[in-house]
């Protein structure tokens, strides 16, 4: 579970999020929405400890984010393609992330093997370092990367952004097959309010960094969000 308390961020006596209370049970795949400079990535920064907060905490599994890096070896996220290594082929990317997760070049293969048709021929055996691929393929490689070492919390940032409507499909198929597993946690933040619906049980709405909305996924969920939105 995730429990956020008191949370807060501010840069230069401007409050950019301000969360009092908020828990993602485990299991649950949760969708974050809102405009651009709502909080989303603020809150997903935060959560991975990438910035402090100014007032509050986040334990994650019962692990304060910021005081310990526990929470770590069972965590996996991408944020935007400054979480690659521009010099690395992709398979080198893969196997580097799987050493650091335990995981030897065959289990890596395994799971590549999975995803050949979300790849697309794309990805694999074209001898491309990762800065020369284009933001979607890059996007592809992150979004696979972290599933290696079966983490129990997934975190993504707009996963569907530059990604072509073949692609986003397929993303949506693996992220629903995620959220089957009851012990996986999946937190997908997004400008795309269907695709997010589709794929969430849950829907959180921020706004100039305040909770403005939760609710569970119903076939209601997308016209509410659409008419709050266009106000």
């Amino acid at each position: 579970m995730i429990q956020v308390n008191n949370l807060s961020k501010e840069y230069n006596g401007t409050t950019v999020l301000n969360i009092e209370s908020l828990e993602i049970p485990k299991g649950q795949s949760f969708g974050l929405v809102g405009n651009n400079g709502a909080g989303k990535t603020t809150f997903f920064s935060l959560l991975l400890d990438l910035i402090q907060p100014t007032t509050g905490s986040i334990l994650n599994n019962d692990i304060q984010v910021n005081a310990s890096e526990d929470w770590k070896p069972f965590t996996a996220s991408f944020l935007d393609e400054s979480f690659l290594i521009g010099y690395l082929t992709p398979e080198e990317y893969f196997y580097f992330i799987g050493d650091l997760r335990g995981q030897n070049k065959a289990d890596v293969d395994a799971l590549l093997v999975q995803h050949e048709e979300f790849f697309n021929g794309e990805i694999l055996k074209n001898k491309k370092y990762l800065r020369d691929l284009s933001k979607g393929n890059q996007k592809k490689v992150g979004i696979i990367a972290t599933l290696i070492g079966n983490p129990e919390v997934i975190i993504l940032d707009e996963p569907f952004a530059n990604l072509d409507p073949t692609t986003v499909n397929r993303l949506k198929k693996i992220i629903k097959e995620l959220a089957d597993n009851p012990n996986v946690t999946v937190l997908v933040s997004s400008h795309d309010l269907q695709h997010t619906v589709e794929v969430c049980d849950r829907i959180v709405a921020l706004n100039k960094g305040e909770l403005v909305k939760d609710m569970p996924t119903t076939k209601e969920t997308l016209q509410e969000l659409e008419l709050f939105f266009a106000v």
